[in-house]
């Protein structure tokens, strides 16, 4: 199979979906690996570290996309990139289909296989290709926090840890999953006050056993959120919902009730966002002031600390890739379930019910369409 790697062109996007060392492990698999020059650079890998490897170089993403039978990203393609999609293409990569109607019509439309990066399951309920960015997201967002609380970034003028004799900045983290466990765990080493909101106690147990009482725990419920967000400097959205849309948690009447210069830096934008008044920003314009509070709502966080990312990405991808690559998208699902949830659109048809729920279109088991699937 050829195996296509094409450079990333969302706004300040700059991991690659690929290492080195991975080309060398689906080469050595058999399969021709295609890169498009100048796609690791960002990352600190150049060109001659692919061919190494065994990688050929591509000069343009019209030759990657009109060659791979299976195309890896990082991020989701971008409308500009909607017409380099081919029929029967396999693609993988992040692709939060429930915030965005119209990449999945385009999918639809140009009858690609759709691998989501964020649904492939395991079986107690964990999301490992989502972890690793989960895990950077999250402890990224309190050092942007920290940033944009600082007086000339627009923010209440708050030193996240406070000094001596005076009151450390209040950080309100909604969601205790990879994300939003990281998240509370650096602000807290940051000596800022935590409180960390979630509905599964069994996960707020967790982190109480592991810090001790260091960072608040509190159980979700409306009356709690809002006690606890009027008060914040700094709120943190971090809630998941595998393939869906996140809940909106934080109205913007609560948002308008918080004090002015306060910061939301809101991890779950790429997913509609756990904040109603968060709308999806960049790298290059990442925050906008609304009811006098700063929004931060880049959806591609991990992209600013690539070296840290690609390789965290393809450390998890890789065996995935080798076996779509190897075995072909059908036989690759039938032989494991869990790459088989991540499967979100296939030849035409909607096969995650999250997505199809999310933009009023008509779901189609994988199993219907790809004998053998459970």
């Amino acid at each position: 199979m050829i195996v296509g790697i094409p450079r990333e062109v969302k706004d300040n996007e700059y991991r690659v979906a690929v290492t080195p060392a991975g080309v060398r492990e689906l080469t050595v698999a058999g399969h021709r690996v295609l890169v498009e020059s100048g796609a690791g650079v960002g990352s600190a890998i150049p060109d001659e570290a692919y061919v190494k490897y065994g990688a050929e170089l591509a000069g343009s993403a019209e030759e990657v996309w009109g060659s791979a039978d299976l195309v890896q990203k990082v991020k989701e393609p971008v409308p500009e990139e909607h017409g380099l999609l081919r029929e029967g293409q396999v693609l993988f990569t992040y692709l939060h289909l429930a915030a965005s109607r119209e990449l999945t019509e385009a999918l639809v439309e140009r009858g690609v296989a759709a691998v989501a990066y964020e649904t492939v399951q395991l079986p107690d309920g964990r999301l490992p290709l989502l972890a690793p960015m989960s895990e950077v997201a999250g402890r990224m967002a309190p050092q942007v926090g920290a940033h944009y609380l600082e007086r000339g970034n627009g923010g209440r003028g708050v030193l996240l840890g406070g000094v001596s004799g005076v009151h450390p900045a209040r950080v309100v983290v909604l969601g205790a999953g990879m994300a939003g466990s990281n998240a509370a765990w650096i602000a807290a080493g940051m000596e800022a006050e935590v409180v960390i909101i979630d509905r599964d106690v069994d996960r707020l147990r967790m982190v109480d056993q592991i810090h001790k009482g260091r960072i608040l725990t509190v159980t979700s419920n409306r009356a709690a959120i809002e006690h606890h967000v009027e008060r914040a400097d700094l709120v943190i959205g971090a809630v998941l919902v595998p393939g869906a849309k996140a809940p909106v948690l934080v109205t913007a009447e609560l948002v308008a009730a918080m004090r002015p210069g306060s910061v939301i830096v809101d991890i779950s934008v790429d997913q509609g966002g756990s904040v109603e008044t968060i709308r999806m920003t960049t790298h290059s314009d990442p925050t906008y002031v609304e009811h006098g509070v700063v929004h931060y709502g880049v959806g591609n966080m991990p992209g600013a600390v690539p070296r840290t990312s690609t390789y965290a990405l393809t450390n998890v991808t890789l065996p995935y890739a080798v076996a779509i690559a190897t075995h072909g998208l059908q036989q690759a699902v039938r032989e494991d379930p869990v790459l088989a949830q991540g499967v979100n659109v296939y030849r035409g048809a909607v096969t995650s019910s999250p997505v199809a729920e999310a933009h009023g279109m008509e779901h189609a088991p994988l199993s219907r369409l790809i004998p053998g699937v459970d």
